[in-house]
């Protein structure tokens, strides 16, 4: 779990642009099945419709490693690029586009 969750924050600061938080789609817009979890599938059918500056990686979303995103995985991401947004929007670095 801390790997994939490193991961998705070294994905977040290695992509040089944020997300802007109104953008994060809802969790059921992208499980098309109503399974209750986004499959690598439907993931990858959907992430181009995403209107993200940034692509999550899938990997590092799915922290229990079963091939599936459930709603808990997706609001530990969503909760992470908000932070990562507003950190952003703070910082005085060029690690960030944005930045002042």
């Amino acid at each position: 779990m801390t790997r994939n969750l490193v991961g998705l924050v070294s994905l977040l600061l290695l992509s040089g642009t944020a997300a802007v938080a109104a953008d994060w789609p809802a969790f059921k817009n992208l499980d098309t099945d109503g399974s209750g979890r986004i499959s690598r599938v439907e993931w990858e059918k959907n992430v181009g419709k995403l209107k993200l500056d940034w692509a999550p990686n899938f990997a590092a979303m799915d922290e229990d490693s079963n091939n599936g995103v459930d709603e808990d995985e997706w609001a530990a991401a969503e909760k992470l690029t908000v932070s990562y947004s507003a950190r952003c929007r703070e910082a005085t670095a060029s690690w960030c586009k944005d930045a002042k």
